[in-house]
Formats: structure tokens, sequence, C-alpha cells
């Protein structure tokens, strides 16, 4: 990197405070032309907050953004994008019942005569950004119809219609395959060539480590440092983001199992999954793991009565039963946590304890009114047990962390005394500090009795809780794994579709 360069943006002593909180403290940042500078901290860190004021979406209390050596104030994004910075957001923003070419150049539709939409152009531009993408689906497509996977391309299409100074990716990679990320990481890397800024956030260290050029730091919304990456490791980072080590290592006990309370036998649901057969036990936890589209959260919404199987057996306790709904598998103990907290798990403008309480309301009536004091003892057990932090129960879910809001959703569902648990990508959003006590909460879990699938598109996640792994590709198990004979190279063999006799 050629340091007589001028940055292509520099935050200077940033200040922004909501009312009780001070978001930002001061922060300092800048990215040069031709650089993939990651922004790391923890939930609630500062660093969306950050890249909101320089979007133009608020505006600092203090400080100076100075963008190729100008100081500049951006009061709206369309300022923003004005001045070459494009961020791509973490939640979507689109308009669904749009084409996704008019949600591509929304706000700037190419227009005709008397302010006509000229159609053919826009479609023309779109389609060659969409191809560049190599996304498998065309401008013309309403955005509804759409995966949140094409959805995620179509906001990161948004970014290749303007000459860019400076890209702002928001954990760009959290609803993509492997196979998008690939397509994601080469857009990056020209961009990058072109004299682009990137500002990566992730808490994916893998992706941290493989892109970035230069790593910085929040942590309690003040500015810890800034690291040359290929001079760190995830340890340093790591301290630096929370300020202490953690210790990532697996549970070598030997687990105290139980009897067998899950067992499935040759279900499938075609085309998704074909003859799945795995048994679960009390006091164990079974890990699925596998490609996206392998069928693992369908199999899951399939225990949960969200889905309905074509042939096919569930037992619990040694006894078939019949799931057609989820009241069903509520009532045989089996609860799921499901894959996206947010939209799935979640009623984000509801309170802490109304979203933990949720599934049993009818359950808690008193008369005609639900028991606020029961429901009360429920949340305040829960909040102990899992070490949620928020000042009260009357916080808003909406702005806890990304790890309290999945111990919410994890306490909803243990409020229910399910015998089985299982939860669809547990770490999914989340930083490596909560990440850790995610981790350990489920393994306790489990050391209490209870029987815990975990469906995770992470390796050392699933390497690191699981007893067992069950491998899955196209809809089949491909292999199963004990937790002290399984290797890194045996899991990628096997959700690659290579089995066990080809690699022998």
């Amino acid at each position: 990197m050629n340091e007589k360069l001028e940055p292509a943006l520099r935050l200077k002593g940033i200040v922004k405070t909501f009312p009780g909180v001070r978001a930002l403290d001061g922060v300092d940042f800048e990215v040069m032309p031709g650089e993939v500078h990651a922004l790391l901290g923890e939930n609630g860190a500062g660093k969306s907050t950050l890249m909101k004021v320089l979007a133009g979406m608020y505006q600092p209390d203090e400080g100076q953004i100075i963008i190729a050596g100008q100081p500049v104030r951006m009061t709206t994004p369309i300022e923003a994008k004005a001045q070459g910075v494009v961020l791509i957001h973490q939640e979507l923003s689109l308009v669904p019942e749009m084409s996704a070419a008019e949600n591509i150049y929304l706000g700037e539709l190419p227009l005709k005569s008397f302010g006509r939409v000229d159609w053919t152009t826009l479609y023309e531009r779109s389609n060659a950004i969409l191809e560049r993408l190599n996304c498998n689906f065309r401008g013309e497509v309403t955005v509804v119809n759409l995966s949140i996977a094409n959805q995620q391309m179509v906001e990161i299409a948004r970014a290749l219609t303007v000459d860019a100074r400076v890209v702002v990716f928001d954990e760009p990679t959290a609803s993509l395959t492997d196979a998008e990320k690939v397509v994601l990481f080469e857009i990056i890397n020209d961009l990058k060539a072109r004299g682009v800024g990137i500002v990566y956030i992730s808490h994916r260290m893998d992706e941290i480590f493989t892109l970035s050029d230069r790593i910085t730091v929040l942590r309690d919304g003040s500015y810890r440092g800034t690291l040359t990456t290929a001079d760190t490791n995830e340890d340093e980072v790591t301290r630096l983001m929370i300020g202490r080590s953690l210790d990532l290592s697996r549970d070598t006990a030997t687990p105290t199992l139980g009897e067998t309370v899950l067992e499935v036998r040759n279900l499938t649901c075609a085309p998704l999954y074909r003859d799945i057969s795995f048994s679960v036990r009390a006091g164990e936890v079974v890990g699925f793991y596998g490609l996206v589209g392998a069928g693992r959260t369908e199999i899951a919404e399939t225990l949960f009565g969200l889905r309905s199987a074509d042939s096919g057996e569930i037992l619990i306790d040694g006894e078939k039963v019949q799931i057609g709904s989820p009241p069903d598998a509520i009532a045989l103990g089996i609860s799921l946590v499901p894959e996206n907290r947010k939209e799935q798990g979640l009623v984000l403008s509801m309170n802490c304890r109304d979203n933990m309480t949720l599934p049993q309301v009818q359950n808690l009536a008193s008369g005609p009114f639900v028991s606020s004091s029961a429901e009360n003892e429920i949340f305040d057990k829960y909040r102990e047990k899992l070490e949620i932090k928020t000042p009260s129960w009357r916080q808003t879910v909406r702005v806890l962390s990304g790890g309290n809001q999945q111990k919410i959703v994890i306490g909803k569902w243990l409020s229910m005394q399910p015998r089985v648990l299982i939860v669809d990508e547990p770490t999914r959003g989340i930083d490596v500090g909560s990440k850790s006590e995610i981790h350990a909460l489920l393994r306790a879990l489990a050391a209490q009795g209870y029987a815990v699938i975990v469906i995770s598109s992470e390796m050392p996640e699933v390497l690191r809780v699981s007893d067992r792994i069950v491998a899955m590709y196209n809809g089949r198990i491909m292999r199963e794994f004990t937790a002290d004979l399984v290797t890194e190279d045996s899991l990628v063999q096997a959700i690659s579709g290579i089995k066990a006799t080809e690699v022998a």
C-alpha cells in the first residue's frame, strides 16, 4: 500500500449520542484507495452506527468526514452516494413489490422524455450487473419472489451502479451460499483493483483474514486500535474486541447420555431430503453440517410440524408420533430456535418479557387477563439462567445485541420445558464473545439432560459443540461422525458428496 496516497475516506473524532447512550466516543477510522479495511467489534460496539454516520443516515454530534482530502457533510444517503459512498446493509432495504432492476436503480431510474421510465435501458443495465455477479435471475423478476440470498445479491448490485470511492459491506455473506460468497469475494477484489476503498464488517474471522489488509476494532463505542492483518492473529483481535482471550477449545469430558429421546427413520420429503435416519439421546448434542440447500433446515421444519414428510417415521421415547403442526411438536416436547431470529423468532416491537412468554400466553391467563406476575417469574428465571443482558423486561427486543436476542429466543422455548431443542444457525450474525457464550450454553443444556440438535454452516462451531456430527449433501446423509474421530478433511469430503468408500 502506498502510504503517500490520500485516504479515500477519513473519519476524525466522530461522536454520536442517543438518549442515555454515547454510541460513538471520538472514533477515528480511515480506508485507503484499493484497501479492504475490516471494522470489527462486538454487537453494540458502534460499527453500524459509525457506518450510518458515514452514509448520511445519522448526523454526528462532533467530528469530521473527509473524502479524498475534502471535509464533507452528508445529511442523506443520496448525498453520500453522490460523494461515492455506498452502504450495503446487513438488513435488506429493498422494496419487495418492485422488480430487481427497479431496486438496483432506485432513485436513479433512467428516463425518457416527459419523465417516463426507459424500461429497455433499465433492464439492459441491471441485467449486465446481475450477469457480472453470476446471478441466476434477471432484472425483470419481482424481488418478493427471490430467495433471501438472491435479494442480498440485488443489494450488492446497487454498489456497482455508481463510480464508488468507498463501498461498505455490512455482514454481506450472512445469507449467501458458499458459491455466492466466492462471487462476492471476486467482486470485492475487482473493486479493490480499481482503487475503491472497501470497509468490510463481519463476525466471521475466516473472511476477515482472507480479505482484509487492515483491521480496526471498536469496543463500547470507542476506538481500540488498528492492526495490519498479515501481522496479527485471531487471538489478538479477540482481545481487542472483548478485553480478554477466549477459550475456544472443546470440552473433552465424556458426556453422560440417557435414553434415546428422538428417532427418525427413513424420513423423506422429495426433492428436499430423502431416507433420513438418525437419533438423539438425552444429554447429547447432534450437529447437522452441510452446504446451504443440503436439506438440514427442512428436516428441522418437519420435526417442528412446519413441513409435511412424504414418508418415514418419527419416534419420541420409542413411540411413533404424528406431527402435523407446531402445537403438535410442542406438545411432544420439541422446540425449534429458527435460523432467522428477527423474522421467525421474535416480534421486534415487543418487549423482552412478552417475547419470551408468547407461546404460552394462553396458559398464563387469570380470567380474561394475562398474569403479569407469572410472566415476570418466567422472564426473571431465564434472564438469570441464560445471563441475558438487558436493563429491564420492558426493553424492546429490537435494541438488544444479536447474542441477547438469540438468548431471548432460546429462553422462550426452554420455558416450554422441551425434551428436544433444535437450534438452527445458533450464532449467525453474533459477535465472537456472544458466540462463545451460546456455545457454552448449548453444552450446558445437554449436560442438564436436553436432547439438542444444532444445525450450522460453520465448521468450527459444529466441531466445538457436537458429540456426533451428521454430514449432509444434496438432501441425503452422507456420513455420521463421533466428535473424537471426526477431522476437517473428512467433513469437507462428506458435505461435498464424497462417500467414505470413495475416500478409502
